[in-house]
């Protein structure tokens, strides 16, 4: 059975490995090898999401994961960006078990948290105009194109658009 719950400290590793693999399984075809290892670096690192799980506020609601047995799965957080604009600002799933619900019970806990605690009315995402698993599943959940804008981390002369969505929640 999958529980989603929200991240503990025991659970950064997990956190690390499912969103560096999910990250090398959306751009390995899109992104430079050296465009991945240096976004993986900058944000799926121990450290880093040691204290993205210890802080939380309101504009870093925490990560959520989806566990199974004592396995994490998937995981994902959002935070405001304006007073009633929530976002989802990562979200990621051990590429083996795409197709499952799992990413919609991830976004449910982070719109939940969101809507309810944070009261937002909307909720926001960028996806790289490339990733192919992201953009079909916002778009199933009722988040609707708005602009393009060009992506983070460019890295020797490497442009990638990312598009930005939006939905009312």
């Amino acid at each position: 059975m999958i529980h989603i719950i929200k991240a503990k400290p025991n659970h950064v590793e997990g956190i690390s490995k499912v969103c560096s693999d999910g990250y090398w399984a959306t751009y390995s075809e899109t992104h430079s090898e050296m465009y991945i290892k240096g976004i993986i670096k900058e944000f799926y690192n121990h450290e880093r999401i040691l204290k993205e799980v210890l802080e939380t506020s309101k504009e870093w609601g925490g990560y959520f994961v989806a566990i199974e047995g004592n396995k994490v799965i998937g995981a994902g957080g959002g935070g405001m960006i304006e007073d009633t604009s929530g976002e989802v600002f990562v979200l990621y799933l051990n590429p083996a078990r795409r197709n499952e619900g799992i990413g919609t019970m991830i976004l449910d806990a982070i719109t939940k948290q969101q809507k309810e605690e944070l009261n937002a009315t909307e909720q926001w995402v960028s996806v790289a105009k490339e990733n192919q698993k992201g953009i079909p599943f916002y778009e199933a959940k009722g988040f609707i194109f708005n602009h393009e804008f060009d992506g983070h981390g460019i890295v020797d002369g490497e442009r990638y658009t990312s598009l930005r969505y939006c939905r009312n929640i």
